[in-house]
């Protein structure tokens, strides 16, 4: 299913970026619709704290890590896990100019 990050993704800065969702996908025990989020990131890592916002309201906040992408990685991306024929899950998002990565552990609940 075709996820990316908007185009305001590398204005973003520090911890924080904005991804543009295209099809539903489902983090923890949330369900994100179409639309563009700004995703933050608490915390240095391993373990951080990671809030989906729109129109500045907090949609969803899900435990995730914080790890160093290998030099390959070199553009935001989100990754996605087909679960069924109409459901996915987001697995991990890359920040590629700062070769981040931030992997969800989906047994984890949406707090």
């Amino acid at each position: 299913m075709p996820v990316g990050f908007g185009g305001s993704a590398q204005a973003a800065r520090g911890n924080a970026r904005s991804v543009e969702i295209f099809d539903v996908v489902q983090i923890g025990t949330a369900e994100l619709k179409p639309g563009n989020y700004k995703v933050k990131w608490q915390g240095t890592g391993p373990a951080v704290q990671v809030s989906f916002q729109q129109n500045g309201k907090t949609v969803v906040t899900v435990p995730g890590a914080l790890k160093t992408n290998d030099d390959q990685v070199t553009q935001d991306a989100i990754v996605t896990e087909a679960t069924s024929a109409s459901a996915s899950t987001l697995k991990e998002i890359d920040v590629g100019h700062q070769k981040a990565a931030l992997p969800f552990d989906q047994n984890s609940d949406g707090m």
